[in-house]
């Protein structure tokens, strides 16, 4: 699943891209998994609107649409003014195997293709998803309020508010740490590559920490995260990003899914456990 250096890069490239475009038609497929909501709704209500900005938002990429410039707005591109405000959002989660990717209408569909929406500037921005595991929904400011992740953004948050997050908690710290509701957007891989450098092992009880380790993991946790979105993100399975690039994240990864290798800084063999029912990977002696 694209965790938060994935969704980031996605979202970067999406927005360089289609942002101050218009939508002038939208296709829906047929199968209901992906839609949060009718896909006959949300392409009504995609339709017509004027791309503001695409950001991330924890997992998600939050589309912010406005209402499009001029009488006639399929006939022309569809620049946002200063004062254009967000109505309505369309929020897409990649799920396990979901891409979203910007080309030209005569590129090849591929299979799995789910929604196919055409821009004012002639290009076309294709939602993809084999396991049908991602969700789609469109929100209208109007009459709801606007989506908001449930945990801390793990990118900015400070010293005191990271440690409140985990005291008393019972959890595995490598449990809290994928516990959306606590921090939005780390997933396994980030999880077990911050948890490496902060020198933590997985299993330890949250509530055990120490104001210094707690530290360390933010710390830890927030260069894991910028380096990866640096280098596009983990190209580990099928992800890509929105021009169907890889990343290259996955180069320097130090332990994920480097079970029976060496540590690269002690030689110890990796090992592989589970924990919360995710495999999850450490070394036994630069962890404690």
């Amino acid at each position: 699943m694209p965790e938060l250096p994935e969704v980031e890069t996605i979202a970067c490239g999406v927005q360089d891209r289609v942002r101050g475009d218009c939508i002038v038609a939208a296709w829906f497929g047929s199968h209901r998994e992906p839609f949060k909501n009718p896909p006959a709704s949300q392409a009504a209500g995609l339709q017509g609107r004027a791309i503001l900005t695409v950001h991330r938002i924890g997992k998600h990429i939050v589309f912010e649409l406005g209402s499009a410039d001029g009488d006639t707005p399929a006939a022309k591109r569809c620049l946002s003014r200063p004062d254009n405000q967000a109505e309505a959002q369309w929020i897409v989660h990649l799920g396990m195997t979901g891409r979203l990717l910007v080309t030209s209408p005569d590129g090849p569909v591929a299979a799995h293709t789910h929604v196919r929406l055409s821009l004012a500037s002639g290009l076309e921005l294709r939602f993809v998803d084999p396991r049908r595991f991602g969700r789609l929904e469109f929100r209208d400011l109007r009459r709801w309020p606007g989506f908001n992740a449930p945990g801390a953004e793990p990118l900015t948050i400070g010293p005191k508010e990271f440690a409140a997050l985990f005291r008393g908690r019972r959890l595995a710290i490598k449990a809290a740490l994928l516990d959306q509701s606590l921090l939005a957007g780390v997933g396994n891989i980030y999880a077990d590559e911050s948890l490496f450098r902060a020198g933590i092992r997985p299993r330890r009880r949250s509530a055990r920490l120490t104001k210094a380790e707690l530290e360390r993991l933010r710390l830890a946790l927030r260069k894991v995260l910028q380096r990866a979105i640096r280098l596009g993100g983990s190209s580990v399975s099928d992800y890509v990003d929105a021009n169907g690039a890889r990343g290259f994240f996955q180069l320097e990864h130090r332990v994920y899914m480097r079970a029976g290798l060496p540590c690269r800084r002690c030689q110890t063999p990796i090992r592989r456990i589970v924990v919360a029912g995710r495999g999850t990977h450490y070394c036994t002696k630069c962890q404690q």
